[in-house]
This record gives structure tokens, C-alpha cells and sequence, in this order.
């Protein structure tokens, strides 16, 4: 038989690694939409999204769900700090520039979004 420590003990754990997970699938669906707002304004496939991201917070040392914050916020008129906006500007370009882009990637005239932020 679990004694009354080893319940309290088992409960606290499963609490534990339930705020976890809660805490993933908010990451999880805040990323996803970031990626949208990266494929929407780069004009990306939604793959070519996900390596925008993770590129942008590799060379800016920012924390992945933090750029895709920053990205979500950006449509609805927040500014884009600089460091980010640089650095997905140039992460776009590659991702049209890759060898694997699509038709409509191959039709566009090259030119890489602004990513100026709304004002």
C-alpha cells in the first residue's frame, strides 16, 4: 500500500508535469502561428517558415518562443525589435534563395520583404 507521503509526493509530480505540458502547447500553437506570419509575409512554404524561425533565433541568441512572440505581435501593429527584423529579413532571402524553392518563389522578382515594422 502507497503511504500518505508517497500519494502527496506522486500528486505534486503529476501537477508538476501537467503545467508543463500546458505550458508546451502554448509554445507549440504561438510557434505555429509565428511561422504563418513568416510564411505569409515571406511568401515561404510553411518548412521554409520553420527554418526562418529557428535561423532567426539562432543568429539573434533570442529564445525561439520569444521571436515567435515578437512575430505574432507584429501584424497588429507592434514594432519589431531590430536585431530580429535584420535578421529575419536575411533569413527570408535565403529561404527564397535555396534551391529548393517553389514556382512562386522562382517568379518573384527577388525581392526580400522590407519587415519594417508596422507603425
Amino acid at each position: 500500500m502507497i503511504g500518505h507521503d508517497e500519494q502527496a509526493d506522486r500528486v505534486t509530480a503529476l501537477e508538476e508535469e501537467v503545467a508543463q505540458l500546458r505550458r508546451a502547447v502554448v509554445s507549440h500553437a504561438l510557434v505555429d502561428q509565428a511561422i504563418g506570419v513568416v510564411i505569409t509575409a515571406g511568401g515561404l512554404r510553411p518548412e521554409q517558415g520553420w527554418e526562418v524561425l529557428k535561423q532567426v533565433s539562432q543568429h539573434t541568441n533570442v529564445k525561439l518562443r520569444e521571436v515567435a512572440r515578437c512575430l505574432v505581435q507584429w501584424p497588429a501593429g507592434r514594432r519589431l525589435p531590430e536585431e530580429i527584423r535584420r535578421a529575419l529579413s536575411v533569413a527570408v532571402a535565403q529561404a527564397r534563395d535555396a534551391p529548393h524553392g517553389s514556382a512562386a518563389s522562382a517568379e518573384r522578382d527577388g525581392q526580400v520583404p522590407s519587415c519594417r515594422p508596422v507603425a
